[in-house]
């Protein structure tokens, strides 16, 4: 028997999608994966996976789980896990990344650093809030 690990089955009506074609400009703030094959300018915060196809454009910064990326992106990206730069992309930017998979082909231009444990959520500020802790009056 394989025990190969699966990738968890993703529902795609839990999937946003920007279609070739789409013009967007903003921000971006999803607990769901994201599919980008038109263009974005501003700002992705992504707790899932974004994908961006070959004829993406992205400029601003990419905050996620995971990326694929064949497009083409200014900005910096903040990944959590795993970014792969696909040998059609082409990035302008910083990585701040914890694990990087470069395709031949790919083209990146700009400072890669790699995470360590808890500097994501400092980085991105996602870091969980803590809670007041309530202490009672002495007697």
């Amino acid at each position: 028997m394989s025990s190969k690990p699966q990738a968890p089955a993703v529902n795609v009506n839990e999937v946003s999608r920007i279609s070739t074609g789409t013009v967007i400009k903003g921000e971006i703030n999803s607990p769901n994966d994201i599919r980008i094959d038109g263009t974005f300018e501003g700002k992705i915060v992504c707790k899932g996976r974004v994908v961006a196809g070959e004829k993406a454009v992205i400029k601003g910064d990419i905050v996620c789980e995971n990326v694929d990326f064949w497009g083409k992106l200014e900005g910096c990206l903040y990944v959590k896990d795993t970014l792969t730069l696909k040998d059609t992309c082409t990035v302008t930017g910083d990585l701040h990344i914890k694990r990087l998979v470069v395709e031949l082909g790919a083209r990146f231009n700009g400072a890669c650093k790699m995470l360590v444990e808890g500097e994501f959520e400092k980085l991105t500020g996602t870091a969980p809030k803590k809670e007041p802790v309530a202490v009672a009056p002495a007697k």
